[in-house]
Parts: structure tokens; C-alpha cells; sequence
């Protein structure tokens, strides 16, 4: 009882502890600093040795200008502890004052004792760069080197040199880290990576890191310089050049294709389908891992189908049957089954044969992720048949099955569609809210259109006539009717005019006519947009799809940057910002705004 009584007492005193800096905090971060000089000095006064209370104190002292105050209370705790960095904090105190002569005075003393003790230098330099005082950090770790060459300080002195603007220094010196204790590469990496994409002027930067690293490749056969520039290539996106590389190593080393595949993988998720096929056929000829033939092959066949137009549809459907043929029906081809079965339900109207190998894969000795693949599949099967409510039932299966995974998200979120397509609104609605703070960004992102979507045209008539008839030209398109979807818009405007629904319908279109390639189309429908709803919730997609037009199609970069220009000034809460930013830097040839 003793032992309990004690043990209360004590995680007492601890929460009520921990409440008190939680207290001096808030106060300090707020700016009352007499507030949190007060309950700073009272957790020191509790335990005197914390050096962090102790600078938390003078910090309070020096914001209230109390400088006499903080020089006697450092020059105390030096007087008790010896430690350089009140040297430090005596230096910073006098640079406060505006009195540099003193100040340097403090500094010097504190590099002083690095040469007399260099284990001075993690405190030292530490607080030097705390307190921005670059020059002397650099010093510091310099010092320490020279008496100690056994320290190593190469990371921080690049990072210095960095933020000196010293970019050859800066790269050499880390370039060379990376070299020689290859354990700190990734750390260097992520470092270099933040200057390469920072908000500062970087293409000079970037100019820098490829000549770098070019020389280096040219100076010395060593293939840790083709891996390092393959590294700089997949930052910049570029990744053909990137690929180059990694053929360099293959060839040297091919014991792996494991960079390749990842190459193949940043290609795809940035839609460089050109690279990424090209890579992929390289692992064709390169690998005899029945998983890495199946995956490539799949791959490759998305690319197609994507690409194709209908008179292409035989070809990609005999290689699909060739495929199935060469590599067999068993779990492990159950990617080429799956998009086999889209293709022939989706793209050759022929969903009943779609289901049908939908259902012999289901068959299979399937793990719990490769069934829920298939559901999924046999629910978008049943969806395109207007079958509501099975696919409901194969999409809550997953739901049920893979609680919590993205793929039960992804699941809840066709769901949530397919009750909007049959018009059941209100139960949509409920699923898109929830789904608005998925832990995926693409589907939050989706979910959130949709419920805006619901919401608004509901609000506007509560008969939700229109939101219905604009549901069935959203199900249209998700049959893979184009020319049937467009006509079902143009009636909706042409009977909606001017309602709410407008400016949405607007931009199915023009997402409609962009999958057409029939650009002018799409650009007069965002342009209407940008003209008569420029106050809607819908302009900066307008402005940002037009400038993507431009830019990548149209190739007619004038008229892109000033839409990217207005998505960045204008629209800076829309989920294009970032690109519209990244993409206007890019136009302008470099990184400024």
C-alpha cells in the first residue's frame, strides 16, 4: 500500500511538472515573456542543472532587454560549470547590445577552448549555429578537425558553406562525404535534395550538382558516381537520363535490376509512359523472374491500352491472350487476368466474358490482397452493367475484409460513387463526407469534389433534377461513352443555363474533349468558366487544366505561364497550386516567384 501511495505521489508530481513547462512554453511562444520568465525560473529553481531551463531564462531576460541581468546569470554558470557555450551566450549577449568588439571577444575565447579541449565543438558549434552565427560555426568545426582528424565534421561544414552561398564548396565537400562513408549518403541526399527543390533561385544550384557529378562520372570509373547521378536525374525527373545510368551499372553490375524496376516506377507515377516503357522492355530482355516478367508485362499493356484508339483494340487483345497463354492462369498472372477482363468488359463491350475470368481468377488459391484485386474488378464489371447492388456487395467485402488498408478506402470510395450514379444522394453524400479525410490525398481529394458536388446542387434545388441528369453523364463516362456523355452535358446547359450546375458541367466537357485530344474544345469550355464563374469554386482547375493544355500539348508556353501565374497569385488554397508553381518556375527558368 506503502509502494502504491508513493507511486501516485510521484506520477503526481510528474504530470503536474510537465504541465508547468507546457506553461512556460505557451507563454514564451505567445511573447509574454515576464509571464515565462517567472515560470522558467521556477522549473530551474527545481532542477538547476538543465542547461535548457537555464537558456530558456536568459532568452526571456535578453526579449525584455534585461542584458545586465542575463551577463551575470552566464557568467555564474561558467564560473560553476566551465562549459563553452556560455562563452557563447556572453558573446550573443553583447552582440544584442549592439557592442561587436566584445562580442567577438566572447566568440574567440569560445574557439579557444575548442583547441584546448575539441570536445567543446559539439556544444560550441552547435549553439554558433543556433544562433546563426555561421562563420564562427564553420570555425569551430574547422578547428576541431585540425587538432582531431579523426572528427568528422565534413556534413556540417557543407551545410555551412551552404548556407554561406558557397554552392562549389558546398557540393564538392559533400559529394566527397557521400564517397568516403557511404553510411551518410541518404542523409547528404535528402540535404542536397532540399536546396535542389527549395523556394529559393536554385537552377544555379542544379547547374552546379550536374557538373559535379558529370566530372566525377568522367574522373573515376567507380560506379558509386553513375548510382549518385542517376539519384540527380530521378530528382530533376529526368528520367531517361536517369536511365542511361542505370544501364551503365547494369552492364557492370548484373547481379540486380532492382534500380531499374524502381526507375520504371518513377517513370509511371510521373506519366513519362515513353521512358517508362522503354525501361520495361529492358527488363523483358534482362530478367528471368517469372514476377518482374508479369509485372513488366502488365505495365506495358496499361501503357497501350491507355494509347489506344478502338482500331488498335485486336492487337491488344490477342498480346493480352498471348500473355495469359505463355505465363498460364495461376496467382501469379492475376494482374494480367484482371486487366484482361477490364479490357474486354470495358473497352470491347463485353462485360458478361469480363466477369467470366473475373470469376475463374477467384478460383484461384488467391492471398487476401489478390481477392480483394478481383472483387474489385468483378465490382467495377458489375457497376458498368448498371448492377448497383452487386457491386456494392463485392466493394463491402473488401470494405469488411481489409478494415482500414487503402484498398478498403479505395473501396468505400467506389461505393460512395456508385450510390451517387443510381442517385441516391442523401446515402452518397454521408460516404463522400467521411471519406473527405481519407489518409490517402487522392481519394480525399475525390471524395471532397463529389461531396462539394452533391452539396451544392442540392442546396441550389432541392429537387436535385439537374445533379441527376449531370450523375448520368458522369455514369456515361464511366462506361466508356464519350460521345453519349457529351451530348448529356450539352442538354444539361442547355436546360440548366445559368443555374449552379453550369461551370461543373463546363468542365466535365472540357475534361471529355481533352481525353479526345480535341484541345480547342476543351479550352473554350474552361474558358467560359474563367469568364462567367471566375468567382466559382471551379476556375482554378479551369486555369490550371488550360495551362497544362498549353504547356504540354499545345506546346505554346506564353500562353500557359500567365493561367499558371493566376493559379499561384489568385487560387492559393487549390490543390494545383504546388504544380502550377513548380510548372511556372519552370517556364520562367528558374525558381523565383
Amino acid at each position: 500500500m506503502k509502494n502504491i501511495f508513493i507511486y501516485i505521489v510521484l506520477l503526481w508530481s510528474s504530470l503536474t511538472f510537465s504541465q508547468n513547462e507546457q506553461l512556460a512554453q505557451y507563454y514564451f511562444d505567445k511573447g509574454d515573456f515576464e509571464k515565462a520568465k517567472v515560470s522558467y525560473e521556477e522549473l530551474l529553481a527545481s532542477v538547476p542543472s538543465n542547461t535548457q531551463y537555464f537558456l530558456r531564462v536568459v532568452d526571456c531576460y535578453q526579449q525584455l532587454q534585461q542584458y545586465a541581468v542575463a551577463e551575470k546569470a552566464i557568467q555564474d554558470r561558467y564560473s560553476k560549470y566551465k562549459q563553452g557555450v556560455f562563452l557563447v551566450e556572453l558573446g550573443y549577449n553583447f552582440q544584442l547590445q549592439k557592442n561587436e568588439s566584445k562580442a567577438r571577444n566572447y566568440y574567440d575565447q569560445a574557439i579557444e577552448k575548442i583547441k584546448a579541449n575539441p570536445n567543446d565543438v559539439y556544444g560550441i558549434g552547435n549553439s554558433f549555429e543556433k544562433k546563426v552565427l555561421i562563420e564562427y560555426a564553420l570555425k569551430a568545426y574547422q578547428t576541431a578537425m585540425q587538432i582531431q582528424p579523426n572528427y568528422n565534421f565534413n556534413f556540417q561544414i557543407g551545410m555551412l558553406y551552404g548556407q554561406l552561398g558557397k554552392t562549389d564548396e558546398m557540393i564538392d565537400l559533400l559529394l566527397t562525404e557521400s564517397y568516403k562513408n557511404p553510411q551518410n549518403a541518404n542523409l547528404i541526399q535528402t540535404q542536397l535534395s532540399r536546396f535542389m527543390n527549395g523556394e529559393t533561385d536554385n537552377t544555379a544550384f542544379k547547374d552546379a550538382m550536374r557538373k559535379a557529378l558529370i566530372l566525377k562520372t568522367q574522373k573515376d570509373q567507380d560506379v558509386f558516381w553513375n548510382h549518385y547521378l542517376s539519384w540527380f536525374y530521378v530528382q530533376q525527373k529526368e528520367f531517361e537520363k536517369a536511365f542511361i545510368q542505370e544501364k551503365a551499372i547494369y552492364k557492370r553490375e548484373p547481379e540486380s535490376l532492382s534500380s531499374i524496376v524502381n526507375l520504371s516506377q518513377f517513370a509511371l507515377n510521373e506519366d513519362d509512359t515513353e521512358t517508362a516503357a522503354e525501361i520495361l522492355n529492358f527488363i523483358l530482355l534482362n530478367t528471368k523472374d517469372l514476377d518482374l516478367l508479369v509485372q513488366s508485362n502488365y505495365y506495358l499493356m496499361e501503357i497501350k491500352i491507355d494509347k489506344a484508339q478502338e482500331k488498335d483494340y485486336p492487337t491488344i487483345d490477342a498480346e493480352l491472350q498471348q500473355l495469359l497463354t505463355t505465363y498460364d492462369i495461376t496467382p501469379f498472372t492475376l494482374s494480367l487476368q484482371l486487366i484482361k477482363a477490364h479490357f474486354t468488359a470495358f473497352n470491347l463491350k463485353k462485360p458478361e466474358e469480363g466477369i467470366a475470368i473475373v470469376k475463374r481468377a477467384l478460383e484461384l488459391n488467391l492471398n487476401d490482397y489478390q481477392e480483394a484485386d478481383a472483387k474489385m474488378e468483378l465490382g467495377d464489371i458489375l457497376l458498368l452493367q448498371e448492377k448497383f447492388n452487386q457491386a456494392l456487395i463485392y466493394y463491402s467485402q473488401i470494405q469488411l475484409d481489409l478494415k482500414n488498408d487503402v484498398m478498403a478506402h479505395e473501396a468505400s470510395l467506389k461505393a460512395a460513387k456508385t450510390s451517387y450514379y443510381k442517385t441516391d444522394f442523401e446515402w452518397a453524400l454521408k460516404q463522400f463526407k467521411e471519406l473527405k479525410s481519407a489518409n490517402t490525398q487522392l481519394i480525399a481529394n475525390d471524395a471532397l469534389e463529389y461531396f462539394l458536388l452533391i452539396n451544392d446542387n442540392t442546396a441550389a434545388d432541392s429537387t436535385q433534377t439537374a445533379l441527376k441528369q449531370f450523375a448520368k453523364g458522369d455514369f456515361l463516362i464511366y462506361q466508356n461513352k464519350k460521345s453519349e456523355a457529351i451530348t448529356q452535358f450539352q442538354n444539361i446547359l442547355k436546360t440548366y443555363k445559368g443555374q449552379e450546375i453550369e461551370a461543373v458541367t463546363m468542365l466535365r466537357l472540357g475534361k471529355i474533349y481533352e481525353s479526345l485530344k480535341d484541345y480547342n474544345s476543351a479550352l473554350s469550355q474552361y474558358q467560359q468558366i474563367i469568364d462567367h464563374h471566375g468567382d466559382g469554386i471551379y476556375v482554378d482547375e479551369a486555369l490550371f487544366f488550360s495551362a497544362e493544355i498549353y504547356n504540354d500539348e499545345l506546346k505554346d508556353t506564353e500562353k500557359a505561364k500567365p493561367l499558371y501565374e493566376k493559379v499561384i497569385f489568385n487560387h492559393q488554397d487549390s490543390i494545383y497550386f504546388v504544380d502550377a508553381r513548380k510548372k511556372y518556375r519552370e517556364l520562367r527558368g528558374d525558381k523565383n516567384l
